[in-house]
């Protein structure tokens, strides 16, 4: 599982088979594939309904299956030039690929001719359906940003507060030490729950500029300086005793890591915003209590990043494919138009999937949730955000992207130096 299958319940909570659901319309309509799993598989289905309804002679088709299943299923459909009319994603990486064999439509003009939709969405949703300065999917669904989470009667309990900056990270993680209580919670055996913490840290060392040079191919891209003071910093985090003894056995399947948080293990924990509904499941009266806080990411002294930039999953993506018929694509857009996020479908991911959606505007159905707190931390920090990085492992090719895992978790058991780790990930760029 990646960060970026982790987005939202809508994307962790995945059946066991698939196809689930089909809405058994007539040939000739446009063809529409998405993921299992409640709630969002009931959301996206009501959409796609609401619009048929709307709509009697322009209907979408819809199947569902399971995540893996689907994984596999519209790689080779891709590839053997049969898949639907409209193709769900992540964006990123499987995107260039798909934009790379011809196989998506360039919907630039559509969305210069419809600014008003375009508009309606977060700015930063569009950096993962962007390649080549063009725009080739369309955002839609939740956004999850990475954040910071921390357990506030711990602070309070050791007298200290929340970092705002790394050296107010590393000043107090002996702090915690002396307590016997895990500064961060990690679970490092899934490696992805390790990237986060780099994806950030680059970031805020070297701005944004420096992983873009990664994923659009440059040379030696990784040989930045700011990414040896990123390895090195990560290192020394490392090396001070910042996470649960441990760390690399624990695995983030069984949310492990946010147990040592909510239970007062551990005192910090980096993660996506989808754990917040979890911890409120499982952590009994943490969070009713107000017990679960939550900051932006650390800045560092002399860093290039902008502080509002943010990382993550800025939402998931609706691809038109070029091999469709002139009609599927017209109705595609149509659906475009009037049936992703529309207000129901805005409303349901707030009330139903207790997530963002990547709408603009909807600050007061947020407040009338009763995580309206959480919700709205999420809000500002995704709509505000300069720019919003997709996941790594999203982002770059599926060959680079377990390069990048796999000596992530070796530099957390420290079984690559920095030096090492930089010539590894050069050896893979554009791959």
């Amino acid at each position: 599982m990646t960060a970026a299958a982790g987005a939202g319940a809508a994307l962790a909570a995945c059946g066991s088979s698939g196809p689930g659901t089909s809405s058994g319309t007539k040939a000739g309509s446009a063809s529409y594939w998405f993921l299992t799993g409640q709630p969002g598989e009931g959301i996206r289905q009501a959409a796609a309904e609401r619009f048929n309804k709307a709509n009697p002679d322009t209907q979408i088709q819809f199947t569902a299956f399971e995540n893996d299943a689907y994984k596999q299923k519209i790689k080779t459909a891709i590839g053997a030039g049969q898949a639907p009319t409209l193709i769900w994603g992540w964006g990123g990486g499987g995107l260039k690929s798909y934009v790379d064999a011809g196989q998506v439509e360039d919907l630039t003009p559509w969305f210069e001719q419809n600014a008003a939709i375009k508009d309606k969405l977060f700015p930063s949703s569009f950096g993962p359906a962007t390649v080549n300065g063009k725009i080739y999917a369309m955002p839609c669904e939740t956004v999850a940003p990475i954040i910071l989470f921390y357990n506030k009667k711990v602070f309070n309990d050791v007298g200290v507060q929340p970092p705002k900056t790394w050296d107010d990270v590393m000043a107090l993680v002996p702090k915690f030490n002396e307590k016997k209580i895990a500064p961060f919670s990690l679970a490092g055996k899934s490696r992805w729950t390790n990237m986060m913490w780099l994806e950030f840290m680059l970031d805020r060392i070297g701005g944004s500029q420096v992983f873009q040079n990664v994923f659009d191919g440059k040379k030696d891209a990784w040989s930045d300086p700011a990414v040896t003071e990123m390895l090195t910093k990560l290192l020394d985090l490392v090396k001070a005793n910042g996470f649960n003894k441990g760390f690399s056995s624990v695995d983030a399947g069984a949310n492990a890591d946010q147990a040592l948080l909510y239970t007062g293990k551990a005192a910090m924990m980096l993660h996506g915003a989808w754990t917040y509904g979890s911890m409120k499941n499982d952590g009994g009266d943490f969070v009713s209590k107000g017990n679960l806080g939550w900051i932006p990411f650390p800045t560092f002294a002399g860093g290039k990043g902008d502080p509002s930039d943010t990382v993550g999953n800025p939402g998931q993506y609706l691809s038109i494919s070029s091999k469709a018929t002139a009609e599927q694509k017209d109705i595609a857009k149509k659906y475009f138009t009037s049936g992703v996020l529309d207000e129901a479908e805005t409303k349901a991911w707030i009330n139903d999937g207790g997530s963002v959606p990547v709408v603009k505007g909807t600050e007061a159905t947020l407040a009338a949730s009763p995580d309206a707190e959480f919700l709205k931390f999420v809000y500002d920090t995704s709509v505000n955000a300069k720019v919003f990085a997709q996941s790594w492992d999203q982002a770059l090719s599926p060959t680079a992207a377990e390069a990048l895992l796999d000596n992530i978790a070796k530099l957390f058991q420290q079984q690559v130096t920095p030096a090492q780790w930089v010539a590894n990930m050069n050896g893979v760029i554009g791959k």
